[in-house]
């Protein structure tokens, strides 16, 4: 019996190579699509790379596509001595680091005490709790919600409002269920641990590609929003980098000009610096997904295979 079993392993093992091996006309379809989805994500950045340390010359000529033509940083030189862009980099840095640290404790609060049968009410909580995803207030409510709690023109309307998240608790919460055996927290309950020690001794530790996955998406989501400041800020100091992009970009529509502070001495036309501007805001965040992306690709595959 072992023996037939064995057999029959092998064949559907072999089957399966030749299965490999074998190429077919829809494999190269859908590699070609592939390709075409990934030629169409970077050739748009490549493109503004290229023009982003291209002359002015040659970019108001329309002469660069994906290759740079007479090198020059002069923009973002222009972009340093800037003071007002580089202080809303370095302050939209700060405040996106704070979103994120909030962002995961109150995730993780909310979403581990509801992964738990024992906790009563269970159905009732996740059911408020996940309420806010399908349904909202409206922008006007919100305003004066966030208006009659002294929070407008302060860099906490920023990061108070979105710090909880429905759709992020819902994810960390099918991990816990799915992933965190619950023997592990029976066996800690009889040494004598409390909840808090089995969160932050067990359950956290296992639970790395999901804290990876969620801080991206936090840090993320924080960097490349802009509506909150249009709509909550009016003070320069507290507007994040990416609004002043939107303004710059903006300004640059309207009356063909962008311009910087006194203090930028070199010039640039506006399409070269609006696209220095992009690759200002865009370069931290390529930066970071390199040292996530090993728990990112196991956090998104998050019930996808079920077994």
């Amino acid at each position: 019996m072992a023996k037939k079993k064995n057999n029959q392993n092998e064949e559907i093992s072999a089957g399966g190579s030749r299965a490999i091996n074998k190429f077919r006309i829809s494999d190269a379809v859908m590699m070609l699509v592939v390709v075409i989805l990934c030629i169409t994500c970077v050739a748009p950045f490549i493109h503004l790379a290229s023009k982003s340390i291209s002359s002015n010359t040659a970019v108001v000529a329309k002469q660069v596509f994906f290759w740079p033509v007479d090198i020059t940083f002069d923009a973002y030189v222009s972009l340093f001595k800037d003071g007002s862009m580089t202080y809303s980099f370095v302050y939209s840095v700060i405040v996106t680091l704070i979103f994120t640290v909030l962002g995961m404790i109150a995730c993780t609060c909310a979403a581990y005490p509801l992964s738990k049968k024992r906790l009563k009410g269970r159905t009732l909580l996740t059911f408020l709790l996940m309420f806010p995803m399908y349904f909202s207030a409206g922008l006007i409510p919100t305003y004066l919600l966030m208006k009659n709690l002294n929070l407008l023109d302060t860099v906490w309307v920023l990061i108070l409002p979105l710090i909880y998240s429905p759709y992020n608790m819902l994810i960390m919460k099918t991990y816990f269920q799915s992933s965190i055996p619950d023997s592990l927290e029976e066996s800690a309950f009889l040494d004598g641990a409390s909840n808090f020690q089995i969160l932050f001794k067990i359950v956290i530790p296992l639970s790395k590609p999901i804290m990876a996955t969620l801080s991206l998406f936090y840090a993320v989501g924080r960097w490349n929003s802009y509506a909150d400041n249009m709509y909550y800020i009016n003070t320069e100091s507290l507007k994040m980098v990416q609004y002043k992009l939107y303004q710059m970009v903006a300004s640059a529509t309207e009356a063909q000009t962008t311009s910087l502070s006194e203090a930028a001495a070199v010039t640039s036309t506006p399409e070269v610096l609006q696209a220095a501007s992009v690759m200002f805001v865009t370069i931290p965040i390529i930066c970071v997904y390199p040292f996530l992306q090993k728990y990112f690709v196991k956090g998104i595959m998050i019930g996808a295979v079920k077994g």
